[in-house]
């Protein structure tokens, strides 16, 4: 691999480059560092990211190819992720010569050498795995195209010779970037890293501790197959009919609609054996049970887990629910109570694992502040249950102390927040400090030019008009109280403003937004707008006031003022009074899927949340993300296009990057009337 371009830390062109960088960084100079996320894995795209001495790294952008291509979770070269970086750059007076190292988000020598020994140490059982890499996360159509990325790279950006690659360890990658963002200070109390993942280059469970500025590895389970997330990917997809990377958040919102209790739930006490909790915070893969270490996909289960949970759907009878051509074409399975009761099984025995990995690290440590990152970090309600379970009495029995876990969840726990963490790791090694804690999520491309807005609703089917500027605070208060007019009059409104969200959750930028306190919008919004499954929760998007006052909001939720809510990465229990008042947003549970939003960070949605204040007396908004069977929609086409899709969207703001506002509905034969009318009722209020 390094004949082909890929090079690992202490290699002497990986110790070049981090002189390189640390001599420029004492000279005060900038550095500039790009992270890739090549072919082969899945959420490929690239990040670019500015250093400095002074102030450590920033985030510029952090493009994901699946917001460009269209194709969510994509294994795709990240050409349009590359080109939109590269504009980004050229815009900011630079250009491709000033990046100073180009890494990658897995250590890819580690990886294949990883694979190996686990075939190895499963023979004959894993001879499958020899003809399918996707058990260890790789697409394998996409490996020679990963292999040949150097040569393709440089093709693309005009270079004569290839562009060598550092490869950086993808927990590593995880851990520094997560701990980097978070609101914990360097104060010498250490803080714990937990990385859950459905694999990485070396192993799927990966602890470590920080101390004074320094991270140290603690563990690695070295196994890609004992693993919390592949547990969960597996059943929730051969019992929920998902595809993987599709399954997991529906079979999590489906897990509330079953018997959630250890005590009476049929299946959780048979499940809960395919897990073996040994010492010092081990899982491990019962293999009498499970078969997905050496067939994944065609024969998950040992005959012993079919007479459990019945036989598991095979890949033919999987759907994608994230890449359906035509709307017309979804068809959601029965919720049965039989479906659900092993969803509420599969989530408790994840929810047991994670608090044994956990339970262990903490004490180990001695921390209480806990950074928890990896795919498996978007389970928002096995969060929660963290936050629950370490609670006061928990340390004070523990650690004979009073405390209780603080913990910070990043909005990118998952693979697209990798590209970010094997540039900021860089720059950590090359000496730079670790920078500015992270306080949005708006990084993925750049925001969309009026004249992107205009061509995109240059057509028949389209009516448009431009409804205001929000380059100044009285105008930027006048859209918001638009928007809170319509949706208080029962639309449904989408808001696409500057650089989309990375990370999966839509926060503010790209949304659709609905009254929280109309007991039918849950339903029209998974009937007529997103087409999705019934048992899937809506979120609530709140100002600080209006979280606490229908919300337990836990005080170990981070350092930085419920900080941890702020990304959709934490369910909370509504309080006696929310489920009248907002119930679109209460899930079947009593809980919600928060997202705090603050004027500072996002003030147009803020003034939007004010607005519905004044309008429907609360200061909280449904939230979901404006995509239908895709991606969240990342260009002004993509999201017109995503209007033509969804009936029951009543209009599209469109904020361009001058501050101009342009409001975009359904033209011809499938215009209600129902934006016009809002609009001038409006008016005639404010005249």
């Amino acid at each position: 691999m390094r004949a082909a371009g890929f090079h690992q830390l202490g290699s002497a062109f990986a110790d070049a480059r981090l002189a390189h960088v640390r001599e420029k960084l004492s000279r005060g100079e900038t550095a500039y560092l790009a992270g890739l996320g090549a072919p082969g894995t899945h959420n490929s795209g690239l990040a670019l990211v500015e250093v400095t001495q002074a102030h450590g790294p920033r985030l510029i952008v952090n493009n994901e190819e699946e917001r460009f291509s269209g194709n969510k979770h994509t294994t795709e070269y990240p050409k349009l992720s590359i080109d939109a970086a590269v504009a980004t750059l050229r815009g900011m007076g630079r250009d491709i010569g000033d990046i100073d190292a180009w890494l990658t988000s897995w250590d890819y020598p580690m990886l294949a050498g990883t694979l190996a020994r686990s075939v190895l140490e499963e023979l004959p059982q894993s001879l499958k795995l020899l003809r399918t890499t996707e058990a260890a996360g790789f697409d394998g159509r996409r490996l020679d195209q990963m292999t040949r990325t150097p040569k393709i790279l440089a093709r693309q950006l005009g270079l004569a010779e290839r562009v060598p690659l550092i490869c950086l360890p993808h927990h590593d990658n995880h851990a520094w970037f997560s701990y980097a963002a978070s609101p914990f200070a360097d104060d010498g109390e250490p803080t714990a890293i937990a990385v859950l993942d459905g694999t990485g280059d070396q192993g799927s469970i990966s602890l470590y501790v920080v101390e004074h500025g320094a991270m140290r590895r603690l563990y690695c389970n070295d196994s890609m197959f004992d693993s919390l997330g592949a547990f969960y990917s597996v059943i929730s997809s051969t019992q929920g009919g998902w595809t993987w990377l599709s399954c997991e958040g529906r079979y999590m919102g489906a897990a509330a609609w079953g018997d959630m209790s250890r005590a009476s739930n049929p299946y959780y006490a048979r499940l809960r054996e395919v897990l073996h909790f040994g010492a010092n915070g081990e899982v491990r893969l019962n293999r009498a049970l499970a078969n997905w270490y050496c067939d994944p996909f065609d024969h998950p289960y040992k005959q012993a887990l079919t007479d459990t949970l019945g036989e598991p759907l095979r890949p033919e009878q999987l759907w994608n629910p994230d890449a359906v051509l035509r709307v017309e074409d979804i068809h959601h399975r029965p919720d049965t109570k039989d479906r659900l009761d092993k969803a509420a099984a599969t989530q408790l025995v994840f929810e047991d694992a994670m608090r044994h990995v956990v339970d262990h690290l903490l004490r180990t440590t001695g921390a209480n502040r806990l950074v928890l990152t990896g795919g498996v970090a978007l389970n928002a309600v096995g969060n929660m249950r963290l936050l629950e379970h370490f609670d006061e009495a928990w340390f004070a029995e523990t650690q004979r102390r009073n405390a209780r876990l603080q913990l910070w969840v990043p909005p990118v726990p998952g693979d697209p927040g990798v590209t970010i963490g094997a540039a900021f790791l860089f720059a950590h090694l090359a000496g730079a400090p670790r920078g500015a804690p992270m306080t949005h999520a708006f990084y993925c491309g750049t925001p969309a030019s009026q004249d992107d807005i205009v061509s995109a609703i240059a057509a028949d089917d389209i009516a448009s008009q431009q409804i205001g500027d929000i380059s100044t605070p009285e105008g930027r208060d006048a859209v918001a109280d638009l928007m809170a007019f319509m949706v208080a009059k029962g639309g449904v409104i989408a808001l696409y403003q500057g650089a989309a969200e990375t990370g999966p959750r839509a926060l503010g930028h790209r949304s659709i937004l609905a009254n929280p306190c109309d007991p039918a919008v849950r339903e029209l919004l998974n009937a007529r707008v997103k087409y999705r499954e019934a048992i899937r929760p809506l979120a609530p998007m709140a100002t600080p006031e209006a979280a606490q006052e229908y919300f337990e909001l836990l005080p170990g939720a981070s350092d930085g003022d419920y900080n941890a809510y702020n990304y959709m990465v934490l369910t909370a229990h509504s309080k006696s009074h929310a489920q009248q008042k907002i119930p679109a947003v209460v899930h079947a549970d009593g809980t919600g899927r928060i997202q705090i939003v603050r004027a500072g960070d996002d003030p147009l949605t803020y003034a939007y949340l004010k607005a519905l204040g004044r309008h429907i007396g609360v200061e909280l908004s449904v939230n979901t993300s404006f995509n239908v069977a895709g991606p969240i929609a990342q260009t002004p086409q993509q999201a017109i296009d995503t209007l033509r899709r969804s009936k029951g969207l009543d209009v599209v703001v469109l904020v361009a990057s001058d501050g101009t506002v342009t409001a975009a509905w359904h033209g011809g034969e499938r215009d209600s009337g129902r934006f016009t009318g809002w609009r001038a009722e409006w008016k005639a209020r404010r005249a």
